[in-house]
This record gives structure tokens, sequence and C-alpha cells, in this order.
């Protein structure tokens, strides 16, 4: 169903008021204090200016939200963190169903289970957790929401050791499009809980995650040589020797091959500022002299401009990106991935020559090394798709300057189209651009099979493709 048939353009001050008397949690509409900063997202490529941001306090003001934008014709969208690139978590002219305030995390240590709300973070989850000596697989930048990234599978330093966020799953709770409060687990609504794991948010409002914790840290081995970006063929050295050295490397050990610039910033030398740099990244979970020993190979490719290898609390590793992908609206962005079975060397070349003409500097390009604990779960078990690959290329551009925004989003789509040659062109899904959850892309990621159940379970909980500012699967039709 299209959005022209069903988004109401005109709706009555009465029926908004009426929704935020009834709320506990705060409405805000344009014009009132704080409505701009409960619209901004953290992809500064996304304006919109919704008519309502319904911050929830609780799983009742959610169900009021979903009711209200159901009875009223309202486009909705979905906030955890609001850190999704495509910018799915706001919308023009609708409702943003705004989970931040539900954030509390519960941690059973003597189970290791961990209850987080719908609205919690990263870096919510790590306080809690490693206070107990616990960690869930939850991402690399601690400002980011558990929403959005568990539901589309969820990478993360731990994703060789314990899998992805949503391999770590329990249970969750959900409000459904009819405005239903239910949980789905293996036990309870399992076609549902196969589905939000991996299918995004297209079955309803997560308001609480169950997941299982792992005994981390408190320190890990971190690997970060910073080498100089000096030119293709040491370049692609480097890397070469990465991708042999990742081959055999244990499930303690994930690992991030990145190239990227030297920020301004206070946390590296100024004379430093502006290097372009290639680094070995990876962290190793297991015993910290283990891990130093694993990781010394990589730390003797040539003369690094620094080097930050080393051990350190595995909460402080979660949030050392965090100064560089967190701040709103700093920068925009349009990123791609790709799956990628094998890395030959001509691969490495492309990816190399496309490093040295990235379209700002701020851009990052990351091959993110699967396998492991990941790659062992039964492609069955969940909707996530992609797990038996060997590596994702992410693409992650970013620029400053407006006008350079055609510029920045055509080379990331060149590069993509390049790269996908000799893959089956399967994407994470966290890692979409705008406008392009096109079926065919989906289909790519998920597998034919794995596709057309998540239409069914679509179509059985949301016929109306009432969520659809996400990954969208279309529901079936209706019939007669």
């Amino acid at each position: 169903m299209s959005e022209a048939h069903t988004i109401n353009t005109a709706i009555s001050d009465e029926a908004v008021a009426a929704l935020a008397t009834g709320m506990r949690g705060a409405c805000f509409t344009p014009g009132d204090a704080g409505y701009d900063d409960a619209r901004i997202v953290w992809n500064g490529s996304i304006d919109k200016h919704p008519a309502i941001v319904a911050r929830c306090s609780g799983v009742a003001d959610v169900i009021d939200a979903v009711n209200f934008a159901r009875a009223n014709g309202v486009l909705v969208a979905v906030r955890g963190g609001g850190h999704n690139v495509a910018g799915n978590a706001v919308c023009d002219g609708g409702i943003v169903i705004d989970l931040g305030a539900m954030n509390a995390i519960r941690v059973d240590v003597a189970a290791r289970r961990v209850r987080a709300g719908g609205g919690a973070t990263i870096g919510d989850v790590d306080r809690e957790t490693q206070a107990f000596g616990l960690a869930v697989p939850l991402g690399i930048v601690s400002g980011t929401g558990i929403a959005g990234l568990t539901l589309c599978g969820g990478h993360s330093w731990l994703n060789r050791k314990h899998g992805f966020a949503c391999d770590n799953l329990v249970s969750v709770d959900m409000v459904t499009a009819d405005g239903q409060y239910l949980t789905a687990s293996e036990a309870q609504n399992a076609d549902l809980f196969w589905a939000v794991r991996g299918g995004g948010g297209n079955f309803g409002i997560v308001t609480s995650f169950e997941f299982e914790a792992h005994p981390t840290g408190p320190e890990v081995t971190f690997c970060g040589p910073f080498y100089p970006l000096k030119d293709a063929r040491d370049a692609a050295r480097i890397f070469r020797y990465w991708r042999d050295f990742v081959a055999d490397a244990p499930d303690e050990y994930t690992a991030n091959f990145l190239f990227w610039t030297i920020p301004a910033h206070e946390n590296f030398p100024a004379e430093l500022h502006g290097r372009p740099v290639v680094i070995p990244a990876g962290m190793h979970c297991g015993p910290v002299a283990e891990g130093a020993q694993y990781i010394q190979p990589l730390r003797e490719l040539g003369e690094p401009l620094l080097d930050i290898s080393g051990t350190l609390p595995y909460s402080a590793l979660q949030q050392a990106f965090d100064p560089y992908f967190t701040i709103k609206r700093e920068r925009r962005n349009h990123w791609k991935s790709l799956y990628h079975d094998t890395l030959d060397d001509d691969a490495i070349d492309r990816i190399v020559a496309r490093a040295l003409d990235r379209p700002h500097p701020t851009s990052l390009l990351a091959i993110r090394h699967m396998g492991g604990a990941a790659a062992r779960v039964p492609a069955e078990t969940t909707a996530l798709g992609g797990r038996e690959a060997n590596f994702m290329l992410s693409i992650d551009t970013s620029w400053t300057d407006p006008a350079d925004s055609d510029r920045a989003i055509a080379w990331t789509r060149d590069f993509w189209d390049e790269m996908r040659q000799g893959t089956g062109g399967g994407i994470y899904l966290n890692f979409l651009g705008d406008g392009e959850d096109n079926e065919a892309m989906l289909r790519a990621s998920y597998g034919d099979a794995t596709f057309e159940r998540l239409v069914a379970v679509k179509t059985k909980y949301d016929p109306e493709n009432f969520f659809r500012l996400n990954q969208n699967i279309q529901p079936m039709p209706r019939t007669g």
C-alpha cells in the first residue's frame, strides 16, 4: 500500500492534544521548545520534520502512540538511538515513536541474562554488564541504539567469539501494528522471534530485549598500529598480510582492516592530523598475555605513525570511536556494504585504489573479518543473511559540505557496483543508504527462501505495512 493512500497530512489539533494528555512521556510538535532536538538524528544528511515526536516513558505510551497513528492514518517512524545511517528514525509529516527514555537495564548475574529497554544504547548495556564482568555482543560505538543494531544482525568486537547480537537474543517484548503487546521467544510466537533476528523493524516495536551475556574482560587486547597510507603498493602489501594472517584466527580475535585519515582531534598528536592511514585493527578477548602475543606480527609491518595497541578495559574500547561517530549532524553520510567470500589480490588492489581516492578525509573503508561463532549458527535458525561470508566491506562515506553530496553518493555507489562483481550482492542491512531498500537488494541479502518466509511473517503481523520506514519487506497484497 502506498504512502499516498494512507498518510494523513492534516492531523487535528484535538487528536494531538488527546495523545499528549494521555501519555506519561512528552509530546513535541513544531514550535515547541525541544522539538528540533527531538527530531534530529545522527546523520547530517537527514533533515526531516515530523508532525509529532512522542517520547514514550513505557509500554503504555507506545501502545497509545501506535493506536493514535493507526486511527489517524499517520506515517510512523520508530526511534531507538537515532544512529541508523539511512535516517529511518524520523519522517516528514508523521509521528516519531521515540523510545529513548525507555533505556533501563537489568542484569541477572546468576543466569547471565540482561533485560534492556528498547531505547537503550550500547553504552547503557556495557555500563551495567561490565560491573559484573559480563558483556553482550553489541556494536563498536557506544552511542548506537541496541534496537536497530540487533534487529538487523549486530556486528561487534565479540562477533567471532559469541556471534551477532541477534544470535544472543533470548526473547523480545513487542507492540504490533494492531496495538497488541506480546512476547516472542523460542517458546512463544516462534515465527516472530525467528523474523526479528535479522528481519529488522518490519514486525513491530520492540520495547524490551532479553540477551544472553558472556564473561568478558574487564581487560581485553586491542591491535591498533596506524601505518601511513603512502602508496598503493605498500597499502596492498599490508592488506594482503592481514588477509592471510586472519585466515586461521582464533574465535577470540575479531578484526577490522581500516583505511582512514587521522582526524584533527585532541586524542591524536597535532602533527599527525590529516594523515591517511591503514590500520589492521582487532580485539582479542582471551587472556591478555595470549592476545599480546597474537597481535605482535601485525605491529611489525612497517614503521607506524603511532601505535595504540595494548591492554585496556573492554568498556573503554567500546567508547574509543565515539568522538568520531556520535556527534549529531557533524557530517553527512551515505554508507553501503557488501559481503565477500574471498578477497583475492585483484579485489584488494581495487579497494586500495578507492582508499586513495576517497571523496573526503572523514570517509572510512572497513573490511570486517567474519566467521567464527557467527558462521556456525545454522542459517535457518534466524532470518539474518550473509553469515557464511568471510569478509564484509563497509563503505562509510562521510563529508561535511552539502555541495559535495552528489559526488560523494555517486562515488559510493560506483565503488559498490565495482566491488559487487563476482559476489552474490548480499549486504549488511544496518549499513544501507537512504532509499536503497529495494526488493532485489533484500532478496540478495536474505536469499529467496528466507525472504519469502519473512514476507509471510510480515503479512501475518503487519498486513497493511504499518511499519515501513525500515529495510522494508512488503506484505503480500490482499486478494478478493
